[in-house]
């Protein structure tokens, strides 16, 4: 495996685990619900072929996504690199909005050590901006759990521009986590140039476009009825097969190198810079070991042309979320 740093020297294995689609049922599911025996032997093989940093957040389940990781972590905790979130406010066990108070990070920070089983988060992320608080009250909040030795590094995701800006004057922001793959580039105009300056990581999620640029789904069909992505606008009948173009790019591209598509579009990812971090989502040993493999693939400037071509900026058809996904991000 080969490792990379982001921001305040935080050093981390170059692909990480998406944790999120190991829940059984929960609140969002991609495919079959999860294994949790095999999701657990993913994350175990995965700690063996050297990946150290794993991603889950409160919501996931809620809560049953850091639980599962932090049963699997026990006795293995040594060397990892856990990333966790907060930013949402619950009832019970129903999101009931945004809450970037600092109170709230307190409350999210205690529940999440206890359910990981952990003494420190070693990156607490704010999951969504919570527009009704300034970004400098939530990252001084999230600071003070540093103080207090209850987290290590503290992160922001799907942050705008401006937002970014005053929270990076404010606080050591370590890394940045927001949508960025071959079909979603947004982060290109502004947010990743200011990550840079910064000296921010970038954390991709969804660096696979929820499943579709691996190019196993062809049709909406695929799809069974309680899948989160028929929800996604990218797979809605109107725009799913022009976005196919770019899966039969990326399709030319691991045919040549004899990878796949999945590999493809990780080593893109990682081409874009040495403190981009991808972490594709899986609950199952093959597909993350796929996409751990990704790390020591190199495409050639002839297969970053092919995918710029069928890809540019803006080419994909539909928007990301649905409407409401979309007035929570980039804020």
């Amino acid at each position: 495996m080969k490792y990379r740093t982001l921001g305040q020297g935080l050093q981390v294995s170059a692909i990480g685990i998406g944790c999120m689609p190991m829940v059984k049922g929960g609140n969002i599911l991609y495919g079959e619900a999860a294994d949790m025996d095999e999701a657990t032997r993913t994350i175990h093989r995965a700690i063996d072929l050297g990946v150290t940093f794993f991603d889950t957040a409160e919501i996931y389940g809620p809560f049953a996504n850091e639980e599962l990781l932090g049963e699997a972590i026990r006795g293995k905790r040594n060397g990892l690199v856990i990333a966790t979130k907060f930013g949402f406010g619950l009832d019970g066990n129903k999101i009931v909005g945004v809450d970037g108070s600092p109170a709230n990070a307190r409350r999210a920070c205690e529940g999440s050590l206890q359910r990981l089983g952990i003494d420190v988060i070693d990156l607490f992320y704010q999951h969504r901006v919570d527009p009704s608080v300034p970004i400098e009250e939530t990252v001084g909040g999230m600071m003070e759990l540093v103080k207090e030795g209850k987290v290590r590094h503290i992160g922001l995701s799907e942050a705008g521009p401006d937002t970014l800006r005053r929270a990076a004057a404010a606080a050591p922001i370590t890394a940045l986590q927001s949508e960025y793959s071959i079909w979603e580039r947004g982060v290109e105009e502004e947010i990743l140039g200011i990550c840079r300056e910064s000296n921010i990581g970038f954390i991709p999620y969804s660096p696979l476009g929820r499943g579709f640029l691996a190019g196993t789904i062809r049709s909406r069909d695929e799809l069974a009825e309680n899948d989160w992505r028929r929800n996604d606008p990218r797979y809605s009948e109107e725009n799913l097969p022009a976005n196919l173009a770019i899966v039969d790019a990326i399709a030319g591209v691991a045919a040549k190198h004899g990878i796949s598509n999945a590999q493809v579009a990780l080593a893109w990812l990682l081409a874009q810079g040495d403190t981009i971090v991808p972490i594709p989502g899986t609950k199952r040993r093959a597909t993350m070991e796929n996409s751990v493999a990704a790390a020591d693939v190199t495409l050639t400037a002839e297969d970053l042309a092919a995918i710029e071509a069928a890809a540019p900026m803006g080419g994909t058809s539909g928007p990301r979320y649905g409407e409401q996904g979309m007035r929570m991000v980039r804020l």
